[in-house]
């Protein structure tokens, strides 16, 4: 008699990783596509890609990775970044969040992988920025892919797989936002140099070679614009309000409900119980780092820590506003040594009862964590969506008032209110300066043209003579000028007076940021 053979699979392990990005791609779905318009930085960056749009002033300050992330959808599709656009980042940035933390898998387990992803995806700003087109949460993705394969590049030997990755994610870093970059490729090129077991020059070539390709449009762009690297580095200063020794941690505090730009930061800090876990961030990753040096696993850990410091400079040190979405990437970076804290935690307790009266206190927390993001979310979610309708009612009655494209929009909140009518925008004072008042007017006599002022403060000094309409609902008025009977023209503004820039929108009703 022969014995039968059965085969005895494994038990197949949840994959987890997949899991969380499953639910962040459905609760950006959910709870903030269809209830969010687009906001000022948006505008400007998906005009330069719109076909169907004139393009925005682009500062200095600014990269345009997001715009060509953005471009093929606009391509195909006239809609100018409506739900179309939402779902398809929505679903990119759910991809990108599985594809960035699963490179830390080997190095964590799936677990801590897991977990270090679900600490992340569930911030308010992780799920309202997800299908916004904007750099900072695609940086922070970027980032935590990039320290990843540069552990996972510095083990021996030394896989094509792990450089090319380290390659790519450092230059889509950069791509996104050029200084952020230069803050990620720091601390990884420090680390090539200081830790005797990493001096290869394959990551450290990987390193440099990305930051070099995602920079180069960058850099082309400062020598066809504004001359060179330097000045449009001290342009850049210039809108940012002048770089130097500035600690906003307090700012950034304040606004970590909302507003979603702090600039002026006068806001008082709403619901700080709410604010628990920013507070605890910087006390839990020392925790973990000091656990991680015990046991000898210090640079799994201590790199992330690292990175995260290095990109929460520009934002804590340098510049005096703030907006939650500038510590996306020192969030992203931070869940992992906390993921593994937490892993290292539940591990040290050895009685069963006690273990598992650990973890339902650990679920219950992390419970009350989603619940307190989701309130914060919501909140910031319907103040958004009430600015960009005011934004859209602007622009309807714009062309109630006759501007039709080609036609141009001046003043308060000229780029999100142009973008939504379908008209060129520009100003002529601030750092939004991209034309001359003559230039202006020139214009003004070729297409129709409104300038845009908050009601009582009267018009632009080059408006004085136009027609005003009040725009109901919005708190602004239109001083419309209707072009001469002689016929539409193409003259073109004149371009930016050097040193002047435009990156930053009046404070109020700013949501983009």
């Amino acid at each position: 008699m022969i014995a039968s053979r059965t085969a005895i699979r494994p038990p197949r392990r949840i994959p987890w990783p997949a899991l969380v990005a499953l639910a962040y791609a459905v609760a950006q779905l959910a709870l903030v596509v269809p209830h969010l318009g687009l906001g000022w930085d948006e505008t400007v960056y998906l005009s330069q890609v719109d076909p169907h749009r004139p393009a925005a002033y682009f500062s200095a300050p600014r990269s345009r990775g997001i715009s060509l992330l953005a471009a093929p959808v606009l391509a195909v599709t006239d809609s100018g970044g409506g739900t179309v656009l939402r779902v398809v980042l929505a679903l990119l940035s759910a991809a990108a969040l599985y594809a960035a933390y699963r490179v830390w898998q080997p190095l964590l387990g799936p677990g801590r992988t897991a977990l270090a992803a679900l600490l992340f995806a569930g911030l308010w700003t992780t799920l309202l920025y997800g299908p916004q087109a904007m750099p900072n949460l695609w940086v922070a993705l970027s980032a935590v892919a990039a320290v990843g394969w540069f552990l996972r590049a510095a083990r021996p030997p030394v896989g094509r797989r792990a450089l090319l990755g380290l390659g790519a994610t450092v230059a889509a870093a950069t791509c996104f936002r050029f200084s952020d970059g230069v803050w990620l490729a720091l601390p990884l090129l420090a680390a090539c140099a200081i830790v005797p077991a990493w001096r290869r020059p394959a990551p450290a070539l990987a390193v440099a070679g990305g930051f070099a390709v995602g920079g180069a449009e960058w850099v082309a762009e400062a020598y066809a614009r504004w001359g060179g690297i330097g000045a449009r580095l001290h342009l850049s200063s210039t809108t940012e309000g002048g770089m130097g020794t500035h600690w906003v941690g307090g700012m950034a505090w304040r606004s970590l409900n909302g507003p979603l730009l702090c600039r002026p930061c006068h806001h008082p800090l709403t619901h700080p119980e709410l604010t628990l876990w920013w507070l605890a961030l910087p006390v839990l990753a020392l925790i973990a780092w000091v656990l991680a040096w015990r046991a000898r696993r210090d640079a799994v850990i201590l790199l992330p820590i690292a990175c995260a410091a290095t990109l929460s400079i520009p934002y804590l040190v340098l510049i005096d506003y703030s907006a939650p979405r500038f510590l996306l990437p020192v969030y992203a970076l931070l869940s992992l040594p906390l993921a593994a804290l937490a892993a290292h935690t539940a591990r040290a307790i050895r009685p069963p009862r006690a273990r598992a009266l650990a973890a339902g206190l650990a679920a219950a927390l992390l419970a009350l964590h989603l619940a307190a993001q989701y309130e914060v979310l919501d909140r910031n979610t319907a103040a958004a969506r009430a600015t960009a309708a005011r934004y859209r009612t602007a622009a309807h009655d714009l062309r109630r008032l006759g501007l039709t494209p080609p036609c141009l929009v001046s003043g308060e909140h000229a780029p999100p209110i142009g973008y939504d009518a379908g008209c060129a925008s520009a100003n002529v004072g601030g750092n939004n300066r991209d034309i001359t008042a003559p230039a202006l007017l020139r214009r003004a006599t070729r297409e129709p043209t409104a300038a845009l002022a908050r009601t009582g403060s009267g018009p632009p000094h080059y408006a004085r003579t136009w027609t005003p309409h009040r725009l109901p609902g919005t708190g602004l008025t239109a001083y419309v000028q209707k072009p001469s009977t002689s016929g539409r023209g193409t003259l073109m503004a004149a371009p930016p007076p050097p040193g002047v820039l435009a990156d930053v929108a009046p404070p109020l009703d700013h949501y983009g940021g």
